[in-house]
């Protein structure tokens, strides 16, 4: 590192005590980098982030309270020109555009950790936009599925939970006529004529 260049200053973000520390060791290693904070939930992350005003945030996606894209959403309305970098083991297509559009620089799956988190922080600080490969791929294969609305996106969290069509009825209070015609717009959507392998798919995409 330049002796007169300040090191890129970040802010870590995840529920698991043992990725922060992870991702730490990793960090340690370099002199053009340093950890500033660690946060272990959304909320910790948006207050750590206002204390601190790191260069670069890195976010869990899943965590308990408020999730990583909302405490980016909430980052980016402090500050529109913050750099985050989202951490997740999920790559579901529909949760990569989530991320991307509340103002993501790059999506890094958990596995791959190790081997690239270094340059994507040195990647994102210098203004360039990052996405693993395989998650790229995902969203080109659907970028022109047609989205389930919000009230699907219910009706299908209810049927992952094993819900009937009449007790999901009775949690949306609709009919369960209307549940029914919600079902069958999920399923057509996702090109399955199958719940079980529809909740399958909405995991796998987020």
């Amino acid at each position: 590192m330049d002796p007169r260049q300040d090191p890129i200053r970040v802010l870590i973000v995840d529920d698991h005590p043992l990725v922060r520390e992870g991702i730490a060791a990793l960090i340690s290693r370099c002199e053009d980098i340093e950890v500033v904070a660690e946060g272990a939930s959304g909320a910790e992350g948006v207050e750590l982030f206002t204390r601190h005003l790191p260069d670069v945030t890195l976010m869990d996606v899943r965590m308990p309270g408020m999730c990583g894209i909302d405490a980016l959403v909430a980052i980016r309305a402090k500050a529109p020109r913050a750099r985050v970098i989202v951490l997740t083991t999920y790559q579901g297509d529909a949760l990569v555009q989530r991320a991307l559009k509340a103002g993501a620089q790059a999506y890094l799956l958990k596995s791959d950790v190790r081997a690239d988190l270094i340059d994507s922080i040195r990647a994102v600080y210098e203004g360039q936009t990052r996405i693993n490969p395989e998650v790229a791929v995902q969203i080109a294969k659907h970028i022109n599925s047609d989205p389930l609305s919000e009230r699907e996106l219910d009706v299908l969290r209810l049927i992952a939970s094993g819900n009937s069509n009449k007790k999901i009825a009775r949690r949306l209070q609709i009919t369960e006529g209307t549940v029914k015609t919600h079902v069958k717009n999920i399923l057509a959507k996702m090109h399955t004529s199958d719940r079980t392998h529809a909740t399958t798919l909405g995991v796998e995409r987020g």
